[in-house]
């Protein structure tokens, strides 16, 4: 059976920590940042973990 190709878009978007789990950024942080309030944009900024829902379909797309 062949090897499963890593998605390269997956690749840049999603980090594996140690335990498994999967790192993800935050959307709607890229622009149109002046009508966001401070507070969002600091919140937006953090990393956070993937949610169950979406784990195997991204880590089919990690080859994991």
């Amino acid at each position: 059976m062949p090897k499963i190709k890593t998605s390269s878009s997956a690749a840049k978007r999603f980090k594996v920590t140690g335990t498994g789990k999967i790192l993800r950024h935050h959307a709607k942080s890229s622009h149109i940042k002046t009508k966001k309030s401070p507070k969002l944009k600091r919140h937006l900024r953090s990393v956070t973990l993937l949610s169950k829902a979406d784990e195997k379909r991204v880590k089919r797309m990690l080859g994991i």
